[in-house]
């Protein structure tokens, strides 16, 4: 049966936000979460990425918060990154593991403030619905992938959704560096 791609996306959120409380709540579960949270995270982007973002900017019109949750996208995807790199149980891994969680419950936040209204008010229930199936299939074909190694057709769509000029001419290392937050929007 299609579902709605605003309740299914706000079904992840809820999921991803248990998770993290669960984290929170017993650090001795972090080394067994944190791999279930980043296949969420990664799947769940890069669904949103490719099939929600661009009917969000093109159909909803809504560029900039497109653009700002790609963004936002990248900087988690960093996070991820450096806590795969870490030991679990250093100082530095529970602080880098604390900024993900505030980055993300932030990011969940504007985006279901933002982003969603503006899907749901723009979009039909049958165009919602369309997402909605796109979503779910995306989302499966991505469970599995590992942060920091999108393929250049991937940072393609990450970079057209921020906005980022020329981005069909840039190589693949290049398009990386584009969509790369820039830490003086921290």
């Amino acid at each position: 049966m299609p579902q709605d791609v605003v309740d299914l996306i706000m079904a992840d959120h809820r999921e991803v936000e248990r998770l993290f409380d669960k984290m929170r709540a017993d650090p001795e579960s972090r080394p067994m979460l944190l791999p279930t949270v980043t296949t969420l995270l990664i799947a769940h982007s890069r669904a949103e990425e490719s099939e929600v973002y661009p009917a969000a900017r093109d159909e909803a019109g809504e560029t900039d918060e497109v653009a700002h949750s790609q963004e936002e996208h990248a900087a988690a995807e960093e996070l991820l990154v450096k806590l795969k790199q870490m030991d679990v149980n250093s100082a530095d891994f529970d602080s880098t593991l604390d900024e993900l969680i505030e980055a993300i419950l932030h990011h969940v936040e504007e985006e279901e403030e933002s982003v969603l209204p503006g899907l749901r008010t723009s979009l039909s229930s049958e165009r919602l619905q369309e997402l909605g199936d796109a979503f779910v299939e995306a989302r499966a074909e991505h469970m599995g992938d590992q942060p920091g190694e999108a393929t250049k057709e991937e940072l393609l769509i990450a970079a057209e959704n921020a906005g980022v000029e020329g981005a069909e001419t840039m190589s693949r290392d290049q398009l990386q560096e584009a969509i790369k937050p820039d830490d003086s929007d921290s």
